[in-house]
């Protein structure tokens, strides 16, 4: 019965997280500005324009036909902004090309309505549901929650006029973070999710689970700095060939790479590019930056990215042997713990959140950015696509992306789950994406 009662509060629980979904979202096309909206402020993304429907696209695409049997009222619309990433989907390059902005908004509160109300039909009738209903809810769910802090990143680069105007939030200064690293024994590490129907939502590359075993090794107890990686810029890192893979160097020198993305010189000073402002480099703020930036940082160190396992070794592990839910315990997490769940769109002074550590004392571990690790996106053994949505990880098991893990000041906080695994490119500079070394 108790397993039951927990089924049914979960799935009268998720119309409530998809408007909850929806306002993140939305909140990101209240900052831009409508000029802007036919902008494209990150290479290799499209248009804002795009994301105004495709939201909405995917929710259709998703749930209307495969789990509510709905009749299509729109199927341009459920083309063109359907996937997202389609290696055939050619957009519209010029304004005039795009359908209007109120037509899409029409269309996005018309599946809003039809999904809203076919979703309470089936809540109340959950006999007649698609047996995966509950699944399909919650991967359109985290997958606009994904595409929040995807906007805000694309927000970020932003001209300061092509967004509406918040103030900017100085940044707080609780003291000299701690430059030291932490021994972690040897041990286990439990890597993914086991496939209990019900428990637990997970992605495709999140499952099965499965244990490994960690050799000793130490590691930053936080993350790196600004002001440490201004270092390894006095140091000439970005000229030192030595430092780099031959893509990484090839990509740096083609794309003009000389300093993080987020930094920006101003005479003889260094600004940040924060979100509503430029302000003073905060040199105690974690680094962002590209894999291959961190990958040259720790190798001037002679040190390492951390791998997946080391990461989860010390993040979830404890000197006991025993491994918890997050990084402090089993208490669902909390401003107290980390900057994440979308309450600020800049990062935090690292160790600010001491109630948030390892039981090894690594802080920061979930929130305030992403970290790199060394280790390539593969699937886990045991790894099987979603039947309805066969293309979601897939396709990038390339060889070319990296497993990042933590999260970051916009990543919601159902997604801070031991097992979630965030991926991407190692030449992408505009992710919240940070670092910390380890020693082997």
């Amino acid at each position: 019965m108790a397993a039951l009662t927990t089924a049914l509060h979960i799935r009268h629980d998720l119309p409530i997280r998809l408007l909850d979904a929806r306002a993140r979202t939305d909140e990101f096309f209240q900052i831009v500005r409508p000029e802007a909206i036919w902008d494209s402020p990150v290479a290799g993304r499209h248009p804002l324009i795009f994301y105004l429907g495709h939201l909405e696209a995917f929710d259709w695409n998703l749930l209307a036909h495969r789990g509510f049997c709905l009749q299509p009222f729109h199927t341009v619309f459920d083309d063109m902004f359907g996937p997202a990433t389609a290696a055939d989907y050619c957009p519209p390059s010029k304004p005039k090309d795009w359908p209007g902005i109120e037509e899409i908004q029409l269309y996005t509160q018309r599946v809003r309505e039809k999904l809203d109300a076919a979703i309470d039909s089936a809540l109340n009738h959950p006999e007649e549901g698609h047996p995966h209903l509950a699944y399909m809810l919650e991967t359109a769910i985290e997958h606009r929650l994904a595409h929040a802090e995807t906007l805000a990143y694309m927000a970020h680069r932003l001209p300061y006029e092509r967004k509406f105007s918040r103030p900017v939030t100085p940044p707080a200064h609780p003291g000299k973070p701690l430059e030291r690293m932490v021994e972690i024994p040897a041990g286990r590490a439990t890597l993914g999710l086991r496939r209990i129907t019900g428990k637990e939502f997970g992605w495709d590359n999140e499952f099965d689970a499965h244990e490994v075993g960690v050799p000793a090794f130490a590691i930053d107890v936080c993350n790196v700095t600004n002001g440490d990686f201004m270092r390894f810029l006095a140091a000439e890192g970005y000229e030192n060939r030595a430092l780099w893979s031959e893509a990484a160097w090839a990509w740096k020198e083609r794309a003009g790479v000389c300093h993080p993305a987020f930094w920006k010189r101003a005479g003889n000073l260094w600004m940040y590019r924060a979100m509503f402002g430029e302000i003073r480099l905060p040199l105690d703020w974690p680094v962002y930056l590209s894999h291959a930036e961190a990958s040259a940082y720790a190798k001037w160190l002679g040190r390492r990215l951390p791998s997946e396992e080391q990461f989860h070794r010390a993040a979830f592990g404890t000197p006991e042997g025993s491994e918890r839910t997050y990084p402090w315990g089993e208490e669902a997490p909390g401003r107290i713990h980390g900057n994440f769940d979308f309450h600020q769109w800049d990062p935090a002074p690292v160790g600010l959140h001491p109630a948030g550590a390892s039981a090894f004392g690594v802080q920061d571990l979930v929130g305030n950015g992403w970290e790199w690790t060394r280790s390539v996106f593969e699937p886990f053994p045991g790894f099987a696509p979603v039947p309805f949505y066969p293309q979601c990880s897939a396709k990038f098991f390339d060889g070319k992306h990296y497993v990042l893990k933590g999260g970051s000041p916009r990543t919601a906080a159902c997604m801070l789950r031991r097992s979630f695994r965030n991926f991407c490119t190692g030449h992408a500079p505009y992710l919240y994406a940070t670092f910390r070394c380890v020693e082997e």
